[in-house]
């Protein structure tokens, strides 16, 4: 089965070589702008877990409008590029997660600060247990010095004790950018925000539908590469407050 052709990327939306093939058992799903420094390392790191695990997969990158080598580089490493030109953390993992092929699906962002080589955790519930949901705590998994502003540790803290109260689960961090699925329950959620306040919703619609949920520890790692965090503290903590608001 032929891979994409890199020239190819730059215009074209690049559905999944993998499309032909039934019953993946676990897909990746990474929302990349301009990571070019640290999206192949990621790629690589989730190629290699499904090889060492013996796990049929695919890794997905969804390029949100990058103006740099971000897709050519993901799709050397061996990731399924697929183009999504409108601006959002929420936007992207949406196609992500429309195009995913797997029986389990693992979002992740692509710049090395989590663990892509230790999913094993993760996916043995989503594949085994009755669990709909996992999603990674940092605070318990711990946080490698200089990987989160102290301003954003208790920004989460203070935000994921509002949706506790609003949704009624027990997760105790609410922006964790790790978590998975089983593809049949995601496929439920009704999910319509585009912003970074869809980590927030993606735990109230798992509510609403009832999931069982399982909340695990996962270490946060500092990126040692130069990158531009896409983070912006008192913007995105306002989008989550107001969706929590208003949800």
């Amino acid at each position: 089965m032929e891979k994409p052709r890199e020239e190819n990327l730059d215009k074209t939306v690049v559905k999944s070589y993998l499309n032909q093939a039934k019953a993946l058992d676990l897909s990746v799903v990474m929302p990349c702008l301009n990571e070019e420094t640290t999206v192949g390392l990621s790629v690589n790191d989730a190629m290699k877990f499904m090889e060492k695990s013996s796990i049929k997969g695919e890794v997905i990158v969804v390029d949100n409008g990058s103006e740099d080598n971000s897709a050519k580089i993901a799709a050397a490493h061996g990731a399924i590029i697929i183009s999504e030109p409108r601006r959002g953390y929420g936007r992207a993992l949406r196609t992500g997660f429309e195009n995913a092929q797997g029986k389990v699906v693992i979002m992740g962002d692509c710049d090395t600060t989590y663990d892509f080589l230790n999913m094993e955790t993760m996916y043995r519930l989503l594949q085994k247990e009755s669990y709909d949901m996992v999603i990674g705590n940092r605070y318990s998994g711990g946080i490698e010095k200089g990987a989160m502003p102290w301003s954003h540790r208790w920004g989460v803290k203070l935000l994921s004790f509002l949706g506790r109260r609003k949704f009624k689960v027990n997760i105790y961090d609410f922006h964790c950018g790790i978590r998975g699925f089983k593809k049949t329950s995601l496929d439920k959620l009704e999910l319509k925000t585009e912003g970074m306040e869809f980590a927030t919703e993606l735990i109230a619609e798992a509510s609403r539908k009832g999931f069982t949920i399982k909340e695990i520890p996962v270490p946060l790692k500092k990126c040692e590469l130069k990158r531009k965090s896409k983070l912006r503290t008192i913007r995105d903590g306002l989008r989550h407050l107001i969706y929590i608001i208003k949800a």
